[in-house]
C-alpha cells in the first residue's frame, strides 16, 4: 500500500467521528521504483493531507519532508519532487495493520492490500 492511499483512507466504523488519519503498524516495508512523473505530483499535492503524510513517511522510516506544509514554490524543486514522489509512491507498506484512531480497531495490510472491510456489528 502506498502513502498516497494511506492519505485517503479512513476508518468507517459507527460511531467513529474521527477516523483519519490511520495509524500505520509496519511488519514490513518495501521500495518500489516508478518513474516520477512532476505533472501528478504538483496536482496531487493540493489535494494531501500534509500532517498525516509526513508521519507516515516517519513511521515506514523516511524522515526527508519537512515538517510543515511546504509552499507551493517547493514545487518547482526536482529534490523536493523525488523526495516527495519517493514518500508518495515508492514506499509501500506491504505487510502490518491500519489503526483506527478512535476506538483501536486493527484493519489489517497484506501483501500491499489493506482489508477495510468492517463487522457486521461495525456497520
Amino acid at each position: 500500500m502506498k502513502l498516497l492511499t494511506h492519505n485517503m483512507l479512513s476508518s468507517n466504523i459507527k460511531g467513529v467521528t474521527n477516523g483519519f488519519p490511520l495509524k500505520i503498524e509496519a511488519e514490513k516495508i518495501i521500495e518500489r521504483p516508478v518513474e516520477i512523473n512532476p505533472v501528478f505530483l504538483k496536482n496531487m499535492f493540493a489535494k494531501l493531507e500534509w500532517k498525516p503524510l509526513v508521519e507516515a513517511s516517519r513511521t515506514m522510516g523516511f524522515s526527508e519532508l519537512p515538517e510543515d506544509v511546504p509552499d507551493m514554490s517547493v514545487l518547482d524543486s526536482d529534490e523536493f519532487l523525488q523526495k516527495f514522489h519517493h514518500a508518495l509512491l515508492e514506499i509501500h507498506l506491504e505487510e502490518g495493520a491500519l489503526v483506527c484512531p478512535e476506538t483501536g480497531r486493527k484493519f489489517p495490510v497484506q501483501k500491499g492490500i489493506p482489508n477495510m472491510m468492517l463487522h457486521e456489528d461495525e456497520v
